[in-house]
């Protein structure tokens, strides 16, 4: 398993007192075995949570995850790896429900 962490902000303009209406900092997670990719992304403001979104095929197929996905030997690396990062609470993005769901 390949692992690159990439660290994001996306903010809107400060105003004229400095301030700015949104601010998000996170790292994305990119897990791949060279065939199947996950992603997961990690807000800094939240250091014990993660979400694992995405998985991704080839260079046109990605999609939410299923509970399939969840038995997929490279999601429980990832899982594991995002663990010992210190991200115990774990999400992942359903599909059906277009939700967050708490990875038990």
């Amino acid at each position: 398993m390949t692992v690159e962490v990439s660290h994001h902000i996306d903010a809107s303009e400060p105003d004229a007192n400095g301030f700015c209406d949104y601010h998000y900092e996170y790292d994305v997670f990119e897990f791949t075995d060279g065939f199947v990719t996950f992603l997961a992304r990690a807000y800094s403001d939240q250091p014990e949570k993660a979400a694992i979104m995405t998985r991704i095929e080839g260079q046109d197929h990605h999609h939410l995850l299923t509970k399939r996905d969840l038995r997929h030997p490279l999601f429980l690396k990832a899982a594991a790896y995002l663990r010992v990062a210190g991200k115990t609470d774990l999400d992942w993005l359903d599909t059906k429900s277009r939700a967050y769901v708490p990875l038990t």
